[in-house]
């Protein structure tokens, strides 16, 4: 069975077997640059995920229990904000201004849930010390339209970005 979606601009094409189900972005002719593999089992609850260059063994806890470990939110949190500041790094050489070493990311990542069920809000609150204000806007702009992470929520988490 095929299932077609438009998705911002670009074709979505779900395809779905009685085994798996695969989506298909269009983005075929691209190039991979790297492939994390992890493994987890036990889910949020009394989870373990490690990935498979040994780099990451993390307990995984329900967020706001102490259970002890950390939770996939933070690890959202974590991995988009550390790829948004590189992304910056990048729209700022492409604008002609320094990215200041003092940049700073300060990522929230909200679980949320209503009657449809669960989903994700979040924040990006940007520092950019050194620069002035229109130029840091225009590099968190720039940079929206190149971290992979902001490209895969857009128009699927409400998402603010902030310039602090």
């Amino acid at each position: 069975m095929l299932i077609f979606f438009i998705k911002s601009d670009h074709l979505v094409i779900y395809l779905i077997t009685l085994k798996n189900i695969k989506m298909e972005t269009g983005t075929s002719h691209s190039k991979v640059l790297y492939t994390a593999r992890t493994h987890t089992t036990g889910g949020r609850e009394h989870g373990i995920s490690r990935s498979s260059d040994g780099n990451l063994d993390i307990k995984l806890s329900v967020p706001g229990t102490g259970g002890g470990g950390t939770n996939p939110e933070q690890l959202f949190a974590a991995g988009w904000s550390a790829c948004f500041e590189g992304a910056m790094g990048l729209a700022a050489s492409k604008l002609g201004v320094t990215l200041p070493a003092d940049a700073a990311i300060d990522a929230e990542v909200d679980l949320r849930a209503d009657k449809s069920g669960f989903f994700l809000q979040a924040r990006l609150n940007v520092s950019l010390p050194s620069l002035d204000h229109p130029s840091a806007l225009a590099v968190v702009e720039a940079a929206r339209g190149i971290c992979p992470y902001s490209k895969a929520i857009s128009g699927n988490v409400d998402v603010e970005y902030n310039v602090i």
